[in-house]
């Protein structure tokens, strides 16, 4: 990266956060002067605070968030109130709730094949197969042959080989894009594909890659033939809309092969470069139905953008208008030929922020409730709520063999020391926690030889509640035992921490417990 280049993108960054704060002065310097001069607005304001927080504490919603936002504004009664009501009540985010529950309505159906699962299964996993299929309308697939590729240096070959066999469409979904040897070489096979009259599709977000690209990418990307999408663009204005960002990473080559995990196309992911020291990741090559699915799924969010592009930004309501705007996924529909070796049931499914629907952590939540012998995850955060955390304590207390890796270097130190403050309650009722000599950032699952998920979603509220996130289900497919073998690899590289760990290392309860109050909010 040129020093001309870091210079762009370091004044980038310094101007947003100028913004931020001469608002957040403005702000401030208004509401004081107001209150200075109607005092009885004083009095308003804290009326409106607690009704705010009675209204909290009966929502629907996961408890961390409603204890956060409580103590919020218990500690600030003047503004707390009016800040929830700014950041929970926003139009655009309900008109795109709508508008994309009106796209997956009507293209969901497009992932099925003739040859989708539909039998009754014997199996512990039979409830979360309904759940995702049943409930969430994702197919069950046979047809698919799966490999899991860890670390990134695997990953890599394996994508650019597949690149290079296109004959019709590449789709590319990834919330971090950054240029080096990783997306350098990605970008010239792209754009020799697009000469030879493949299309070529990205999506990139726009906060991902805020201070990882020049302002001007997408127009970089169009000019070598590709076309691109910039995902909510970050805007420098306080607003909640731009907590959900588009955290999922989605390659699919002519519906037939595809591939998701935890890898974004930057140079670290595949340790070309040191940033926190080793970089252990993760993602999972499907081949056959599963890769159709993560096809559509790329297509729903794509038009998504579409639509709204088509109104000049405008986030259509009426279901009308929106069908109307939709191109005919079918049109990129493969026929695809059985695979005798595959092995197993993929379900790929995606997470969306704009519904109530917590896939992801339910997903997690009935693996965890499923396993008998012993459950292995990988994580880089392990910010979770209570129901996560007594889900856990229960398996272990009951005999299943739990281990979690997280880092030992964060990327994040506030975050990677909540992380740390989860640690001792878990140990003490026999989860086995583990550090990995460096930063690990896969999300994996894996249980009782028999079921897995690889995917985008980390163990924190952010990524489960606020991002748009995808994983890939497993039963009984090839790759479940892949990504054991690896779990027991990294633990190789990894070192147990103890309840004295804990002891020496982390925080006193106070400040334990006041990261742990804030986590939701972070």
């Amino acid at each position: 990266m040129s020093n001309g280049y870091r210079l762009r993108i370091t004044v980038k960054r310094a101007l947003v956060i100028v913004l931020l704060l001469i608002q957040i002065f403005l702000f401030t310097l208004a509401f004081t002067r107001y209150l200075q001069v109607l005092q009885w607005l004083t009095i308003v304001l804290q009326f409106i605070s607690f009704f705010v927080a009675l209204a909290i504490i009966n929502r629907t919603t996961k408890s961390g968030f409603k204890l956060s936002w409580v103590f919020l504004i218990l500690a600030f009664p003047l503004v707390g109130g009016i800040l929830y009501l700014l950041f929970s009540f926003q139009g655009s985010a309900k008109k795109m709730d709508r508008c994309l529950r009106t796209i997956e309505s009507h293209t969901k159906g497009v992932m099925f094949f003739d040859k989708t699962f539909t039998e009754t299964l014997d199996s512990p996993d039979i409830n979360q197969m309904r759940y995702l299929m049943n409930h969430l309308h994702y197919p069950a697939c046979t047809n698919t042959e799966t490999k899991f590729l860890c670390p990134g240096e695997a990953f890599l070959p394996v994508l650019l080989e597949e690149l290079r066999k296109a004959e019709k469409y590449i789709f590319m979904e990834y919330f971090i894009f950054q240029p080096g040897a990783m997306l350098d070489s990605i970008l010239d096979i792209l754009e020799a594909k697009a000469r030879e009259g493949v299309e070529v599709r990205i999506i990139f977000d726009d906060f991902g890659c805020f201070v990882t690209v020049p302002s001007d990418f997408q127009r970089q990307l169009e000019r070598r033939g590709i076309k691109a999408i910039k995902f909510n663009p970050f805007r420098p204005i306080l607003t909640a809309v731009q907590n959900n960002r588009d955290h999922r990473k989605i390659a699919s080559i002519d519906g037939k092969v595809a591939f998701t995990g935890g890898i974004n196309l930057s140079d670290e992911y595949i340790n070309a470069v040191d940033v926190h020291g080793r970089w252990e990741d993760s993602a999972i090559m499907v081949s056959g139905d599963a890769a159709w699915c993560l096809t559509v799924i790329f297509l729903q969010m794509w038009n998504l953008n579409t639509v709204i592009a088509r109104n000049k930004g405008r986030i259509l309501v009426k279901e009308s208008q929106v069908t109307s705007s939709l191109e005919d996924f079918s049109a990129y529909k493969p026929v695809l030929e059985a695979l005798p070796e595959a092995q197993g049931i993929v379900i790929p499914y995606a997470d969306s922020p704009m519904d109530d629907e917590n896939i992801g952590e339910h997903i997690y939540m009935q693996i965890i409730s499923n396993a008998r012998k012993y459950l292995y995850i990988t994580s880089p955060y392990l910010i979770i709520d209570d129901s996560m955390v007594s889900a856990l304590k229960l398996a272990a207390k009951g005999g299943v063999d739990v281990r979690i890796i997280t880092p030992h270097n964060g990327d994040k130190k506030f975050v990677h020391d909540t992380t740390r403050t989860y640690y001792k309650e878990l140990i003490l009722s026999g989860v086995k926690i583990y550090e990995f000599n460096g930063f690990i950032h896969s999300k994996t699952f894996v249980c009782d030889d028999m079921t897995a998920t690889v995917g985008t979603i980390n163990l924190d509220f952010r990524s489960m509640y606020l991002h748009y996130e995808c994983g890939v289900w497993l039963h009984e497919a090839q790759a479940v035992m892949e990504v054991k073998q690896r779990f027991l690899q990294e633990i190789e590289s990894s070192f147990i921490i103890t309840e004295q760990t804990c002891k020496d290392r982390h925080f006193n309860s106070l400040g334990r417990n006041i990261l742990r109050l804030v986590a939701p909010l972070m």
